[in-house]
């Protein structure tokens, strides 16, 4: 409902999360929070694929005016990039936070001082990029910064590489999901980012996500409240699998899904070591990719996207 409270202060009342961060820090002792399943001690400070211990890692934070509109409104969306990744995709345009691990390591209270700081500063909502290993550090930081007044919308931004299991405990903390789902074919995953299982797991994952908080809500202005977001990257030579994600979406989650097609892609990383991903995407393969998605059935498209536009 446009102009309630964020999900995330009933479950502080109720009790409910801090009941959820005690099960996802048990998790920990044997990390099976991410579909990677490295059963590493990370409270004792074994690390995994995504190289976190007990204690977050955040690259940056600041008002980001860069993200889909119905996010950034006029102030900004209150990005925290967290370091590591758990997918680690080669072509990676964080190709430094993701693999290379550049940012500092955080106590739960910095992480909810990070929160409060932006909720100062105006933004619209606190957008956790590149979430999924980190969610028993995030449910810590809000224990603690709720008691302080953090009110605005929680959204988790991540590579869509998450365990159903690990998105129950956000039921009714997370505000808005915005998850990517990057490729349909599970050979184009191996290659990219060696989880040859991510079509599937990201499937579930958005089925999950959708579940929980519905189609995207936005109040009176514009800016969004709740639901879900779904973004796609467009690649060279038709790799992500545009189509069959957008049919997907369209059939499987919700024909009122807001997705974000987006045209950026660029070859950073070491994307050259996957052949067919060398290139740029082509003006015409963008143009491709959106009609595709129209023919299959989305409609709610983000209205910052400059091909929409052009017709």
């Amino acid at each position: 409902m446009p102009g309630s409270e964020p999900a995330y202060i009933q479950a502080h009342r109720s009790g409910r999360l801090r009941r959820n961060l005690d099960q996802a820090l048990a998790r920990m002792t044997c990390c099976t929070l991410c579909p990677r399943m490295c059963q590493v001690d990370r409270l004792a400070g074994a690390t995994g694929v995504c190289r976190t211990g007990r204690q977050a890692f955040v690259s940056s934070f600041n008002a980001h005016f860069g993200e889909e509109a119905p996010l950034v409104g006029e102030n900004g969306s209150g990005t925290i990039f967290f370091t590591h990744c758990n997918l680690l995709c080669l072509f990676c345009q964080n190709f430094e936070i993701s693999h290379q691990g550049v940012g500092q390591e955080v106590s739960d209270e910095q992480l909810a001082g990070i929160m409060l700081a932006l909720q100062q500063q105006g933004c619209h909502n606190i957008n956790c990029v590149t979430p999924s290993h980190v969610v028993p550090q995030i449910l810590a930081a809000l224990e603690l910064a709720i008691p302080s007044g953090l009110h605005v919308p929680l959204v988790y931004n991540s590579g869509g590489y998450d365990r159903p299991e690990t998105l129950k405990l956000l039921e009714g903390v997370i505000d808005i999901y915005m998850p990517d789902f990057k490729f349909w074919d599970p050979a184009v995953a191996q290659k990219a980012c060696d989880a040859p299982d991510y079509p599937e797991v990201a499937r579930q994952a958005i089925l999950e996500m959708h579940r929980q908080v519905g189609d995207l809500v936005l109040d009176e202005s514009g800016i969004a409240r709740s639901g879900l977001l779904v973004r796609h990257l467009v690649m060279p030579g038709g790799l992500a699998g545009t189509r069959e994600v957008m049919r997907f979406i369209a059939r499987e989650v919700s024909p009122r899904t807001y997705v974000n097609v987006m045209f950026q892609y660029r070859p950073c990383g070491r994307a050259a070591e996957i052949p067919g991903l060398a290139a740029a995407v082509s003006v015409a393969e963008c143009r491709r990719a959106l009609r595709e998605a129209m023919e299959e059935g989305i409609t709610r498209f983000d209205q910052r996207q400059p091909l929409l536009r052009l017709g």
